[in-house]
């Protein structure tokens, strides 16, 4: 199965948000996704809970992405050793944030990242280091999520910082726009105009209408999960017939 790299590179990839820590979603999700983000922002899932659900999706060739409130170098290496196909860092305002995320994902001399072999992609130390680290040069996906009309540098200046997807948070965006359409069709255009700029691949949220968009997010599992109990458990006229 190809990576989620080489995915967005010749395709649009469409994914879903998971919340759960049940590994059965991701196993109905492989049948379904191109990928998943694992939610650490707005889900009350543990560290534990999102390895265990990184490793079910690596042993299923299902590439899973894991979403952060917050940069955290100890836990992005963690997540990246046990098979992430990269990290989604919320609420990204200015540009050393992502070179900061950037420098968490990559070993020296790209990064800053800490190295070990004792963990799965290195398949506890049968892989050597030299391999291991020229394997994983530029695999992890650096992902920022931009989601404020007001930012501390312009879209620009962050989006030259150079992620690899910059992925808009439509739901935030229009809250931080005060429910004003108008602005945030704005900003969502300026984002989509920077990323074209950069080269920076286009993400967002629910907007599968918008061709730019190759990293698309929908729904999320307990999204799913309620529209499918509600949809079963609707009485149809015959079942509520006598």
């Amino acid at each position: 199965m190809a990576g989620l790299r080489e995915m967005l590179g010749a395709e649009r990839a469409v994914g879903t948000f998971v919340k759960l820590p049940s590994t059965a979603v991701i196993d109905l999700a492989a049948e379904a996704a191109d990928f998943v983000v694992i939610d650490r922002e707005h889900a009350p899932l543990s560290e534990s809970d999102a390895l265990a659900l990184v490793r079910h999706a690596s042993a299923l060739g299902l590439p899973a992405v894991v979403r952060l409130p917050a940069l955290d170098a100890g836990q992005v290496n963690r997540l990246l050793e046990a098979g992430a196909a990269g990290i989604q860092l919320s609420t990204v305002r200015r540009p050393d944030e992502v070179a900061a995320l950037r420098a968490a994902c990559e070993y020296s001399p790209r990064g800053a990242r800490s190295i070990s072999l004792a963990h799965p992609v290195a398949r506890f130390g049968a892989v050597g280091l030299r391999d291991h680290v020229h394997a994983s040069a530029g695999a992890a996906l650096v992902i920022v999520q931009l989601e404020t009309v007001e930012t501390d540098a312009t879209y620009d200046r962050v989006l030259a910082a150079g992620p690899d997807v910059a992925f808009i948070g439509t739901a935030d965006l229009l809250v931080s726009a005060g429910f004003d359409e108008d602005l945030a069709a704005e900003r969502y255009d300026a984002i989509s105009a920077a990323a074209a700029t950069h080269g920076v691949t286009l993400g967002a949220f629910g907007r599968a209408d918008d061709p730019a968009v190759r990293y698309l997010l929908l729904g999320s599992d307990l999204a799913m999960l309620r529209d499918g109990m509600t949809r079963a458990l609707t009485p149809t006229p015959m079942q509520g017939a006598h």
